[in-house]
């Protein structure tokens, strides 16, 4: 009986040891499911930060882009203007010597040409008309003079409004880099797993010829991931590696619907469902013509710097320089569609990472209003499935 107490003494501290360990993994899992959660909450009220930013923008932006609009019509008024006053006057220039002879000297002109009495009489009334048509081109030049000194007036005016409103822009615009920022330094030391994947998909899409190959890359590369993550979730499952197959299970779901929540379902059907990518207006429609054929995509002319946002919430698979594209961001919206932007000068988002639909993605380049000089313009494409579709219906009004 008495060398079965230490025995029983050993198996009880054994089972409190147990328990304890027990009691510190489930804290320790419950610790670490509280501050995913917190993560989770914190990450989405900066992503809904950055939303609310970059709307604050927008609205300063358009102000921008009314007053560059007012300048930009004023400007060409004044060309137009300074056109026909310089046409004007290289058509009044042969006569100003005869004119300024007859207006000094009328009688002496008249007589140094011989002539018969018909014929000088003739030659006073051709004069008479000519003399009534210098009238009425004076009168207009005077006119067209006064429309220049107008429009150069009105844009002298419109001058300390733009520098008012692109202020307020670029003020509202540092407050979003530096969301951008924090953001950025915040996802510096952790890199999700699912990047790498994605970075995968990248490489073989910038190796495409075309973009409809490039989508066509992502897509297949994205099956590949999906079907790997199962077989390690399956084999995980007979090593009874429940960590292992946890982590294996999120990759696979993160491939197979690699946009999240929120996005563009499959059946879905275009209703406006998607943001305008930039305060400005559409200067090339779908199905327009271009040098390459009917238009795939619309074109948008946006203030001077504007700020482009995301069309969609979904992920990131595709930010870099493509082709003749320039700079170009592809982003999944789930459901098989990707949104297509191009002719950024700055990205402000990375492969891999997820977006909330208005999340501020990257800028235009700056332009001066007024100016006749090549204008950037920011091309956006829908492709479900890698074909074209119209964006218009998709896209909601930007009013």
């Amino acid at each position: 009986m008495a060398a079965g107490a230490p025995r029983e003494d050993t198996t009880r501290q054994q089972l409190r040891e147990s328990d304890r360990l027990s009691n510190a993994q489930r804290a320790a899992g419950k610790q670490a499911a509280d501050q995913a959660a917190r993560a989770a909450a914190e990450t989405m009220r900066l992503e809904q930060e950055r939303v609310e930013a970059a709307a604050r923008l927008q609205l300063a932006e358009r102000a921008t882009a009314d007053v560059a609009a007012r300048i930009d019509t004023l400007a060409q008024r004044r060309r137009e203007a300074e056109q026909r006053v310089q046409a004007r006057a290289a058509a009044m220039r042969p006569l100003l010597p005869l004119i300024e002879r007859l207006s000094l000297y009328p009688a002496e002109t008249l007589l140094a040409v011989p002539a018969s009495p018909d014929s000088a009489l003739r030659g006073l009334l051709v004069l008479q008309g000519l003399s009534r048509q210098m009238e009425v081109e004076t009168e207009a030049l005077r006119r067209d003079q006064a429309e220049m000194d107008a429009a150069a007036e009105a844009l002298r005016q419109e001058t300390p409004h733009l520098v008012s409103a692109e202020a307020a822009q670029k003020n509202e615009a540092d407050a979003l880099d530096r969301e951008i920022a924090g953001a950025h330094a915040a996802q510096a030391g952790a890199e999700a797993r699912e990047n790498q994947a994605a970075s995968q998909a990248a490489m073989a899409a910038a190796r495409s010829d075309t973009l409809r190959a490039a989508l066509t890359a992502l897509e297949v590369q994205r099956r590949a991931d999906e079907a790997k993550a199962r077989e390690d979730a399956a084999r995980a499952d007979l090593q009874k590696n429940a960590a292992g197959a946890q982590a294996a299970r999120a990759r696979q779901a993160v491939a197979a619907h690699p946009a999240g929540a929120g996005t563009i379902a499959a059946a879905a059907e275009p209703h406006g469902q998607l943001q305008p990518p930039v305060i400005g207006v559409v200067v090339k429609g779908w199905g327009e013509q271009t040098d390459g054929g009917p238009a795939t995509g619309v074109s948008y002319h946006a203030p001077p710097g504007a700020h482009v946002i995301s069309p969609c919430g979904g992920r990131v698979v595709f930010a870099e320089s493509f082709r003749s594209y320039g700079l170009l961001l592809i982003v999944d919206c789930g459901g098989g569609y990707h949104v297509v932007l191009s002719g950024l000068d700055r990205l402000d988002v990375k492969l891999g990472q997820s977006l909330v639909a208005g999340e501020p993605v990257g800028t235009m380049a700056v332009w001066e209003p007024g100016s006749d000089a090549h204008r950037p313009s920011l091309y956006v494409e829908l492709r479900h499935d890698g074909t074209p579709v119209n964006p218009a219906p998709w896209l909601r009004s930007s009013g």
